[in-house]
């Protein structure tokens, strides 16, 4: 009797473990299988600068810096979109501006994080994979370099450069791609996402643009 009851007992810590150890397998399996997705596509990598914040502080409210809105309904109007669309994405991209450095771990540039290639053009020698490219300086801040090969950089302050560092700049050539994305013709879903393909990247600006949205209308009101 006494043996019966030992193996019993046996048997039910047995159980327990493994009850225990499966959902440390599930999550193992889970992790790795999401490395080895990371390391087989690079791709998938977010090239925005926003990925090193976790989920919680990448949706803590934020206002909006006053100091950029003329800038952001200058931009608006000379390319047809919504002031509160380029608003929302330098939200999600760096915070508007707080991130140090201005530069994403795969080489996205500037307040807006342009992949060089995109801001000068993916026709220029080189370009390829993810669109960092090998652009020298003098070539990435030409505007002349950028007509030729096709890119998206703008020199938005008339200073003669087109720099994915300086703000006015930044913002627009930010919208510049996203009026000739869709924008400009109202599928704010196809623009946000050739900008950043990811279904989660689509959700997170247009959540931050509906919400700028209500505070425009609020601000209008307001005046």
């Amino acid at each position: 009797m006494k043996k019966r009851k030992s193996k019993g007992l046996s048997m039910k810590v047995k159980a327990l473990f493994i009850v225990l150890l499966i959902p440390i397998a599930v999550t193992v399996f889970t992790l790795t299988a999401i490395i080895w997705t990371g390391l087989k596509n690079p791709e998938l990598i977010r090239k925005s600068a926003s990925t090193l914040l976790d989920i919680g502080e990448r949706h803590t409210a934020m206002s909006i810096p006053e100091e950029y809105i003329p800038v952001y309904k200058e931009a608006a109007e000379t390319y047809g979109i919504p002031w509160t669309l380029l608003a929302a994405h330098h939200r999600i991209e760096t915070r508007f501006s707080t991130m140090d450095p201005l530069l994403s771990p795969v080489g996205a540039e500037g307040h807006m994080q342009f992949m060089p290639c995109t801001f000068v053009g993916w026709g220029y020698p080189g370009c390829g994979d993810l669109g960092k490219g090998d652009i020298p300086d003098e070539d990435k801040l030409n505007p002349d370099v950028i007509k030729k090969y096709g890119g998206y950089g703008v020199d938005g302050n008339g200073d003669g450069i087109a720099d994915p560092y300086n703000l006015e700049d930044a913002i627009f050539s930010a919208a510049n791609y996203l009026s000739k994305s869709g924008a400009a013709d109202g599928d704010y879903e196809k623009a946000i996402f050739n900008y950043n393909h990811s279904e989660k990247y689509v959700q997170d600006v247009l959540r931050y643009f509906k919400e700028f949205e209500v505070k425009r209308i609020e601000m209008e009101k307001a005046d």
